[in-house]
């Protein structure tokens, strides 16, 4: 059998293809962004089509770098941009609609509704979720409601749901699959999580028909093959997870208590609890981090919607940097008296807050703050966010005390920012040498699939360490700087006039 392992990263800015060995060392990576639409203040849109381009492109590219077939190929995965929602039509596979993506605000009345009429214990009990438009459920409904004859083709069984991972293997497949696994499947609002199926009181209350949804599966395992002509020959999908918690899986958090945050367009952090769910009094979410075997293990999650976003803004809004790189170097030139905060809420905040109507909001400007002071706040927001959370979930689950946490994603390359995290922390921060760990995932959950990738816990003997960091002191200032952000939270929020 051929030895390579093709991993498809679906993202939200960009999609890439990575081609490992079966050592899972990375041997090629081909990358093509797309464009990102703003219809309304809120509003977070993709052409689907954009999507399906470049994984095709990607993929093609990928194979010719290397001077590959598709029969060279062993197994194919995929990871994914999780909530992000399509519809189509399934005689065409066409979508009615753009993608409604996972930062998008459109439906927070209706999940406000929700709330008023009592639902969200109901949603949280078997979900692990909360009643938010972050999920896809009411992206569905919305798009069922918006486009002229939905709701009617729906009923009659023409339309199908996806996140971008089935839309995708519906394409690959020729129509032939309509499937996903339970990591997506999770982020639906719409799916229990202990039973492991789509719950029919759920689909009323929000308003979708079960014809429209996909098979859930295993995050290892058989989804279907490609189309002969799209790679030139046939490749076996095997291996399928949403991008964080393919990145559980690459970073080897395979035991209870593990803990990982992925920092790219947004931050997410998952904290290992084994195979029972943990109920949150802190607004964190309970979600499956993986299912292999058919035994799902579970994880506590929070989401912070914006951290590399912000550094973009920093580029593309204010135009204050030309790339992101630069932020190190003008972080350590800021002026360390003075007390600027950036609190990047531009779509509302989310864990432990989950406040839509929270705004982005800068303060302790002086006539003396410049570029490295700004700078400096939005690699702060990073840590400052990230504390957040773990402060949440180790409140929520008290075995999370001693975590040490795993971080990948484009903001780890950032010494300074790494530093940084610990310090506010309290805690150690592991970067790993492979930081594809997205990917990494994907390429493994289709290894272990395909019979060349090891068990888990081999595999998680295999993750090497690149740099661990270890607090050091802030100069007896981490209470005030916590003060600090704590009063930019809630002026972001509107709390304070």
């Amino acid at each position: 059998m051929a030895g390579h392992i093709l991993a498809i990263d679906q993202g939200t800015t960009s999609t890439r293809a990575i081609l490992f060995s079966e050592s899972l060392d990375v041997l090629a990576i081909a990358q093509k962004e797309f464009p990102q639409y703003f219809p309304q203040p809120g509003w977070v849109e993709h052409d689907p089509e954009d999507l399906w381009a470049t994984t095709v492109a990607t993929v093609n590219e990928v194979l010719a770098r290397r001077g590959l077939r598709a029969s060279d190929i062993a197994a194919l995965g995929i990871t994914n941009q999780r909530e992000t929602t399509v519809v189509w039509n399934r005689r065409t596979g066409r979508a009615i609609y753009n993608a409604i993506v996972w930062q998008d605000r459109r439906t927070a009345e209706f999940c406000q509704g929700l709330r008023e009429k009592g639902a969200e214990p109901l949603i949280a009990e078997r979900t692990g979720l909360i009643a938010d438009s972050y999920f896809s459920g009411t992206k569905i409904a919305w798009i069922l409601d918006h486009v002229d004859g939905a709701r009617t083709a729906a009923a009659r069984g023409e339309l199908a749901f996806g996140t971008v991972d089935s839309f995708l293997l519906w394409r690959m497949t020729g129509g032939q699959a309509h499937v996903t696994d339970a990591t997506n499947a999770s982020r639906s609002m719409l799916y229990d999580i202990r039973k492991g199926e789509f719950d029919p009181e759920l689909l009323d209350l929000v308003g979708v028909p079960s014809s429209m949804l996909p098979e859930v599966r295993d995050s290892a395992g058989f989804f279907g093959e490609t189309e002969a002509h799209l790679f030139g020959g046939p490749i076996a999908v095997l291996g399928v997870a949403g991008d964080q918690q393919a990145a559980v899986v690459g970073q080897a958090c395979f035991e209870p208590g593990m803990m990982k945050v992925t920092y790219g367009t947004g931050a997410f952090a998952l904290l290992n609890t084994g195979d029972q769910p943990v109920a949150s009094a802190n607004r964190l979410l309970s979600t499956i981090a993986y299912q292999i075997d058919g035994k799902r293990t579970y994880a506590l999650e929070g989401a912070i919607f914006v951290a590399g976003a912000a550094v973009q803004w920093l580029r593309d809004g204010l135009g204050i940097i030309k790339s992101a790189a630069e932020t190190q170097a003008l972080a350590e030139q800021a002026d360390p008296d003075q007390a600027v905060y950036f609190v990047p809420a531009f779509v509302g905040m989310g864990a432990p807050y989950w406040d839509p109507d929270a705004r982005a909001i800068i303060t302790g400007i002086t006539r003396g703050t410049g570029r490295p002071e700004i700078a400096r706040a939005a690699l702060e927001a990073v840590g400052y966010q990230t504390l957040d959370l773990t402060e949440a979930m180790r409140a929520d689950w008290p075995n999370s005390q001693e975590t040490v946490l795993r971080v990948d994603g484009g903001m780890v390359a950032s010494d300074w920012a790494m530093q940084f995290l610990s310090d506010i922390l309290g805690a150690p921060v592991d970067r790993p040498v492979i930081q594809e760990t997205t990917a990494l995932g994907a390429a493994y959950l289709a290894g272990y699939a395909a019979g060349i990738c090891p068990a888990p816990d081999a595999f998680g003997d295999r993750w090497k360490l690149d740099r661990r960091f270890t607090p050091s002191s802030l100069d007896g200032r981490r209470a005030a700087k916590l003060d600090g952000w704590r009063d930019a939270v809630a002026r972001a929020r509107g709390s304070v006039r």
